[in-house]
């Protein structure tokens, strides 16, 4: 029991330092806090899922601590402790802690690809949430010069705008590594498959690089339009110079295409347990 929980702790510190440094490679970053990484709370997100929800929960606690260090700068818009307390407690441990549910769905759905996809969008609507309450009730308060009741869909807005992106990002790496590796063994190994079927490896490949595809593409061509090149500020103002007539086609193609091929792929996996092949 002694050495299971030692190989348990080791593995929580691993992937914690790894998380840390997937999070630090930023593909943007937000003025106000915030930003698109290469799916940094996948770590935390597969520890969760192999050792339950109560070892996730510590874990993605000690990584939110982490990630509140890292992000001290984000403090030094306020003045008052209350509101110090208050970021820190909703931006960074309750929001990072919520990765530790990532695993929660293990049980209900056999499927490991499948479980860490929905644990992926359960850990990143929790989080996407205490974003949006700390902005409305927390961030409100900086002189952001917003109109007169605005501030709730705001903060709606600017959290989603790198929220959106970082959940296709790691949704898609979830269901990938969920494809190839058992992470119900105590040393992950690749998934066994007898007759592996070419068009459900073909579909959730490609389905994968569509996903992943979406996330970069907004990123490249939405972000940059959402901060002043003068003053660094976040900004909607210059969302009405893009070509959203060619912008807003290629994204919902390329997220509604991913869709339909992961539940294609699915959908023929089921078909071939169902007649042994």
């Amino acid at each position: 029991m002694k050495q299971s929980r030692i190989r348990i702790l080791t593995e929580c510190s691993i992937l914690i330092a790894l998380a840390s440094v997937l999070s630090v490679i930023k593909l943007v970053d937000m003025p106000y806090g915030g930003s698109v990484t290469p799916a940094a709370m996948l770590p935390i997100l597969l520890f969760a899922y192999r050792h339950g929800t109560k070892w996730g929960l510590a874990c993605a606690t000690i990584y939110g601590v982490v990630q509140q260090l890292l992000g001290l700068e984000n403090l030094s818009y306020f003045s008052t402790w209350q509101s110090v307390v208050g970021i820190i407690v909703l931006d960074y441990i309750v929001a990072y802690a919520a990765v530790g549910l990532g695993g929660i769905f293990r049980r209900a759905e056999k499927n490991q690809s499948l479980a860490l996809f929905y644990g992926s969008i359960l850990v990143c609507l929790l989080r996407y949430l205490c974003h949006v309450i700390s902005g409305a009730i927390l961030w409100a308060a900086y002189d952001f010069a917003l109109p007169e009741g605005t501030t709730v869909l705001y903060s709606i807005s600017y959290n989603a705008t790198y929220m959106l992106p970082e959940a296709i990002i790691l949704c898609a790496a979830a269901m990938y590594l969920g494809s190839v590796l058992d992470f119900s063994r105590d040393i992950p190994v690749r998934v066994r498959m007898e007759r592996p079927d070419t068009a459900v490896t073909v579909c959730r490949l490609v389905g994968g690089l569509l996903a992943v595809f979406s996330a970069v593409f907004a990123v490249m061509t939405v972000f940059p339009a959402l901060q002043d090149p003068e003053s660094g500020e976040f900004t909607f103002a210059l969302l009405d110079g893009l070509n959203w007539a060619v912008i807003a086609p290629i994204f919902c193609v390329a997220v509604v295409a991913s869709a339909v091929l992961f539940i294609v792929s699915h959908l023929r996996e089921k078909n071939n347990l169902a007649h042994g092949n």
